[in-house]
């Protein structure tokens, strides 16, 4: 059942990208930042605000884009795309919880299934698949913040794909506010987000941040939403868990991808002492200074025991510091404590590839496996898997891998290569071999449309 499922959700993405391949370029490369704590953490911010809004939490999945400009965005019922810039820019989880409040009600609201119904084109529509299996699958191979992900940015049609008109904008703005009151969060954090654009529509388009141009703000409107802010007052009781998670979140992104001085001058300004070491501890881990790095993580595990991001943040410390056997052991007590969790799964297996040892890389084949089984679109762990299959004799399921890896990334020409090479290793009518097909369908249809 599950590599039926993978299968079939494989030879969506690849058509969808074979579909989208001439239609345009990126303008400059972006990246996706992927770590588990992270989006574990937005998971838990959401989970209220998305419930209040009917929608499965379990299946929003909110991904974090290293871009310093202001800007969150939809493009299906199941992906919501916030820029690092705007994380870091709000000042509480209420804000953060607004902007995730008016990105549900685009998807409760019907106006994303609205507009891919109403598309003139199978392009156009395709258009939207390429963006998000580029947005999350197409791995850069760097090493920091659990890896980046090469993207493009929006062009002016994607952007136009993506724009939402001012009535759309104003019942997702009621909505929205509706939603955070069910969910106990004060509505009045959404007047807050809102002002940090104003003015922005009086700036030529070049100046103004991506958010006002996909999402319309005029006076009316923040006065309309200010109007909802008195009018729907919190019901319930908010998550008191709320500021903490949102601390993690913000913490740990900005101590990243930022300068390390950012991470110990801000550690020193959480609430929240686990937060603080963990600041730290990837703060002395970019400086790079190994000792205290581990000084400081050593101490969060102390803290939080049976939290399996803080072993993740241990191993990965650990195995970009080149030290593989031990990064083993920190991420296999994460796997522990999080068995279910891709991206620490496909760090476990990236550390026991390490190794090197012929043990190791059998160990780290099954691993990478049950991380592809859960996100096949990680195209860094899929370069790994590629690897441990080379490293074993098997090079059919290294092409396969390879190809699946570029087909993600939207490099057709390159998928259908090691497509076709993988097809002639595998036995024909195997799994893999099918799955080479479908491959090698996508590379030809992208071929054709040039």
């Amino acid at each position: 059942m599950v590599v039926t499922q993978i299968k079939c959700f494989l030879l969506t993405t690849v058509l969808l990208i074979a579909s989208f391949s001439a239609l345009a370029m990126p303008a400059r490369a972006q990246t996706l930042i992927r770590d588990a704590e992270i989006e574990y953490a937005l998971r838990r911010l959401a989970q209220p605000v998305l419930q209040a809004a009917g929608l499965n939490a379990n299946r929003v999945k909110i991904l974090v884009i290293k871009d310093s400009s202001l800007n969150a965005f939809v493009i299906d019922s199941q992906h919501m795309f916030i820029h690092s810039g705007l994380i870091l820019k709000l000042k509480t989880p209420e804000q953060l919880q607004a902007v995730i409040a008016h990105e549900a009600a685009h998807i409760a609201n019907g106006h994303i299934s609205r507009r891919l119904l109403n598309m003139q084109s199978a392009k156009t529509a395709a258009g939207l698949g390429m963006l998000l299996s580029v947005v999350a699958g197409a791995a850069s191979g760097n090493g920091k913040a659990a890896g980046g992900i090469a993207v493009g940015t929006m062009s002016s049609a994607q952007r136009v794909l993506m724009s939402h008109s001012r009535s759309e904008e104003n019942s997702a703005d009621q909505a929205g506010a509706r939603y955070m009151a069910r969910a106990g969060v004060n509505p009045k954090a959404m007047v807050e987000v809102l002002d940090l654009f104003r003015g922005q529509e009086s700036l030529s388009i070049a100046r103004r941040d991506p958010y006002t141009l996909t999402h319309p703000l005029s006076r009316d409107r923040l006065r309309a939403v200010k109007g909802y802010a008195a009018a729907f007052a919190p019901q319930g009781t908010a998550d008191t868990k709320s500021a903490y998670w949102y601390a993690r979140a913000r913490g740990k992104l900005g101590a990243f991808i930022r300068n390390p001085k950012w991470g110990l001058r801000e550690a020193k300004n959480t609430d929240f002492g686990d937060v603080a070491l963990m600041m730290q501890a990837v703060a002395h881990h970019k400086s790079p200074n190994l000792k205290k790095a581990l000084k400081a993580v050593n101490a969060l595990i102390a803290a939080r025991p049976k939290d399996p991001y803080a072993h993740e943040l241990k191993g990965q410390i650990l195995l970009e510091s080149r030290q593989a056997k031990a990064a083993s052991t920190a991420y296999g007590k994460a796997v522990s404590l999080a068995p279910s969790e891709a991206l620490i799964l496909a760090g476990y297996g990236r550390a026991l590839l390490a190794q090197g040892t012929g043990a190791s890389i059998k160990k780290a084949l099954g691993v990478l496996e049950k991380a592809r089984a859960r996100d096949p679109q990680d195209a860094r762990m899929m370069r790994d898997l590629a690897v441990a299959y080379a490293k074993l004799g098997n090079n059919g399921m290294a092409s396969l891998a390879t190809a699946e890896r570029y087909a993600i990334q939207g490099r057709l020409k390159d998928a259908g290569l090691h497509a076709t090479r993988a097809a002639g290793l595998l036995p024909r009518g195997s799994v893999g071999w099918n799955r080479a097909q479908d491959v090698i369908r996508a590379a030809k249809s992208a071929s054709k449309r040039r």
